[in-house]
């Protein structure tokens, strides 16, 4: 396998920084590492296998000798860089949602859908992190029995804002507890002991962006255009891991037997829980693991052919950056997962 000079923009963020770490740990061959970030980080640097790499920002020639280019500073960053990279020669794995629906980016997650990932292919998307853990678990059960129609609640970590935000929380729930004012700048509303309807924009619709997002994204990488998708997302106080409760039903009826052996031989899935003591996956079981975690599978006895499932995932590596880096290997020739289906 040939070493890749390897580009990451965000480099100093959350998810940029948990891809550096994922990067170490899963011995992708690199023959080069430049990482990026905004102009704020100027000066700082970075540590890679034991070695500090410096924090460059953009410029137009940025991208030369490069392979592949991770973005993982948002839509703005991407919808003005990423198309740069890819003219400069870079093959473009970006987390943002500036691109996930354009008819000529394929959004992958490896273990779904690698099969739409097809050599021409410059400009790559990472699902939203929602979406991820969702079809982590549904994409499965899908290729077995066609899904009709989703109705999934999330409760969603501050890592889905960023490092600013799990630092904020972290301050306002200190401030909270010893009786201090706290001034917030990242979260717009009370959060410490707190929840909220998620932050994304509300559109006209009704529905915020994250769960437009869910709604579109699932459609197009599980190329099912019918099924019926409704989400309402939550910003909870956790710092990191997303829990789903997903109400699913199907084209047939699917006994709850089934999906637990579905699932027990699903590649990135584990199944937790254990009901003699009423304990299933909680965030504390999904932060750091790059599995997501199912369980509390029922059968839904108000409407035919429907099944409940809760899944948690760590927003920050199966949610972003470890998806991201599974779709480098994937690249490499070096993917770590198992294919749904060819």
């Amino acid at each position: 396998m040939k070493p890749l000079h390897l580009a990451i923009v965000g480099a100093t963020g959350a998810v940029g920084q948990e891809a550096l770490e994922l990067l170490e740990k899963r011995h992708l061959p690199l023959a080069s590492l430049r990482c990026f970030a905004s102009l704020r980080s100027a000066g700082k640097s970075v540590v890679f296998k034991q070695q500090s790499i410096p924090i460059e920002h953009l410029t137009p020639d940025a991208f030369q000798g490069i392979d592949i280019a991770l973005f993982c500073a948002g839509g703005k960053i991407s919808k003005e860089w990423a198309p740069r990279a890819v003219d400069a020669g870079a093959i473009v794995v970006d987390n943002s949602s500036y691109f996930r629906l354009d008819d000529r980016v394929p959004l992958i997650i490896p273990e779904i859908n690698s099969h739409a990932l097809l050599p021409q292919h410059r400009l790559i998307a990472s699902p939203n992190c929602s979406t991820t853990i969702m079809l982590m678990a549904l994409a499965p059960l899908h290729r077995v029995i066609p899904i009709q129609r989703i109705v999934a609640a999330t409760y969603q970590a501050a890592s889905g804002a960023g490092m600013h935000a799990m630092h904020e929380l972290r301050e306002e729930t200190h401030a909270y507890i010893e009786g201090r004012p706290f001034e917030r700048t990242v979260i717009p509303f009370p959060y410490a002991f707190n929840l909220f309807t998620h932050n994304s924009p509300l559109t006209e619709s009704g529905y915020v962006e994250e769960e437009l997002k869910m709604v579109h994204e699932s459609r197009k990488i599980l190329e099912d255009d019918q099924i019926r998708i409704h989400a309402t997302c939550v910003r909870v106080p956790i710092l990191r891991a997303h829990s789903e409760t997903l109400n699913v039903t199907f084209h047939a009826p699917f006994s709850v037997e089934d999906a637990y052996a579905i699932l027990r031989k699903a590649p990135g899935i584990t199944l937790v829980e254990n009901r003699a003591e009423n304990r299933f996956a909680m965030p504390i079981d999904a932060s750091g693991n790059e599995s997501v975690l199912c369980g509390r599978i029922r059968e839904d006895r108000s409407h035919p052919n429907t099944l409940d499932l809760w899944v948690v995932g760590d927003q920050l590596l199966k949610g972003a950056a470890l998806n991201a880096v599974q779709i480098i290997e994937y690249l490499q020739g070096k993917s770590k997962t198992e294919k749904i289906h060819d």
